[in-house]
């Protein structure tokens, strides 16, 4: 007999590990830089460095902005080390040290446009042509940046689910700016839930147009899954069902009952509540348009474990139907 699986459906995962040494490294490194900055620019308010003029104000300005820029870069740095100290998480702690990365490079651009324009007016007015511009010609990026936000704010996935978008199906693990990489499972050469061993790089923008299977919804980590079992007319329905229901549940273990008791209190408290949820597992009969009857086992599987569980159910199943051939006949290749 099969032995229960190992079911992890918790999603969260440990604090990200990162070396502490490498942290030290670039926070002191980003210090140093920044007040390397600062000495250079009360250096260049010397008298002495008068005569380069006009090079002289604008070195100034540079100087001044590189200092500010590397200061925001060091919070920035120790902000992205408290959230992966801090957030367990695994999508929400990548979404927030991405939102920080893009925090502290528009914080830099505001900085050093305001170094380069002393006249605020001139700056807005020379943004708005150079927007204007970059608008027509990154069309398509932009929309994907504007996806990557839809993302960050209603998290119709995050790194670490698994998904289906447009004709795409994988694991996240990356959600960039502009595009999103999956690794993908299935595909065309196979048929499992295993991973091919591609990886699926797609435009963020695709979830503005189209639909998000997500498998990995965080308040019920489970999928419905199926295998029909062919038996002949003259077969004992009652002892087929009842083994089935055995087998199943020996290999998905008792635990798992919890869960669909769990899905009638969500069904019962939301707007949809006359759906009938039936006991777990169960099994479906129905005729077959040949000679035979169908019976269907239909439970609840973590989606990752699907091809490894549904193997296993087919194998013992098959095995206990066949201890008793005079309760279960199954149909014979000339149809009789």
């Amino acid at each position: 007999m099969a032995q229960n699986p190992k079911l992890q459906t918790d999603e969260k995962v440990p604090p990200l590990k990162k070396s502490k040494a490498a942290q030290k490294l670039f926070l002191g490194t980003y210090l140093l830089l920044g007040l390397g900055c600062f000495a250079l620019y009360f250096l260049l308010r010397l008298k002495v460095f008068e005569i380069f003029g006009d090079y002289r104000r604008l070195g100034l300005k540079l100087v001044l902005a590189g200092g500010i820029s590397f200061i925001i870069l060091l919070i920035a740095k120790y902000l992205e080390g408290v959230v992966g100290r801090h957030t367990d998480n695994k999508g929400a702690r990548y979404n927030l040290i991405k939102l920080v990365h893009l925090v502290a490079i528009l914080l830099i651009v505001l900085v050093f446009i305001s170094a380069l324009y002393q006249n605020w007016y001139t700056a807005v007015v020379s943004l708005g042509l150079i927007s204007l511009i970059l608008g027509f010609a990154l069309q398509t990026p932009i929309t994907s940046f504007i996806g990557w936000l839809y993302i960050i704010l209603r998290r119709p996935f995050s790194v670490g689910d698994r998904i289906q978008i447009d004709t795409f199906k994988g694991d996240v693990v990356a959600i960039g700016y502009l595009d999103t990489t999956l690794w993908e499972f299935g595909g065309d050469y196979l048929s499992s839930d295993v991973p091919s061993g591609r990886l699926i790089r797609f435009p963020n923008s695709l979830v503005l147009s189209g639909p998000t299977y997500n498998y990995s919804w965080p308040r019920f980590p489970y999928v419905w899954n199926e295998i029909p079992f062919d038996v002949a007319y003259d077969s004992d329905f009652d002892f087929v069902t009842e083994t089935l229901r055995r087998e199943a549940t020996h290999i998905l273990g008792p635990g798992l009952e919890q869960h669909i008791e769990q899905l009638q209190g969500m069904v019962k408290s939301s707007e949809v509540d006359n759906l009938i949820i039936r006991d777990y597992p169960f099994v479906n009969i129905r005729t077959n348009p040949n000679t035979w009857v169908e019976c269907t086992l239909v439970y609840l599987v973590p989606p990752r474990s699907a091809s490894t569980i549904r193997t296993s159910i087919i194998k013992a199943c098959i095995a206990a139907l066949l201890q008793q051939p005079e309760k279960v006949r199954f149909p014979k290749g000339d149809n009789r």
